[in-house]
């Protein structure tokens, strides 16, 4: 085991990312930094370093533990880093997914139908002061006024 390791094969041996040219394409776009620095992708790491990350809505927080650059598995994750996310961010990520099918974000397309279905269970029509049989009235009085 060497005593450093390039961010972007650590990041992706750490199991942080899915792939190592996510990795870097993390690093590339100032996304994974060390004491406040964005970090190239081949910068070298080492143990007792912090490395940021960020993936929105929240950054996470990593203590490298072993620094290594051939995937390990999902069980020996623990001797690799020590998550030191700070708790606000993660109260962060849940405020987010509470809230995230009402302020979506730019690019993720229509709501799918169990999105729009949470919606609507969301802001139910008896918190508005609509009701269903009004409804059904105003459409039948509207339909006949037409014809």
């Amino acid at each position: 085991m060497a005593d450093v390791a390039r961010i972007d094969k650590w990041l992706w041996a750490a199991r942080i990312f899915k792939t190592r040219s996510i990795a870097a394409d993390a690093c590339k776009n100032g996304r994974v930094t060390i004491k406040g620095v964005n970090v190239k992708p081949s910068h070298t790491i080492k143990a007792g370093e912090v490395v940021s990350v960020k993936k929105p809505p929240i950054v996470y927080s990593f203590e490298v533990l072993k620094t290594i650059e051939q995937r390990v598995g999902a069980k020996l994750i623990p001797e690799i880093y020590k998550n030191v996310t700070e708790a606000k961010q993660y109260e962060l990520l849940e405020m987010s997914r509470i809230s995230g099918f009402i302020d979506r974000a730019r690019g993720t397309g229509r709501p799918t139908k169990k999105d729009r279905r949470a919606m609507d269970a969301f802001v139910d029509p008896a918190l508005l002061g609509l009701n269903d049989e009004a409804d059904d009235d105003f459409d039948d009085d509207f339909m006949w006024e037409q014809h």
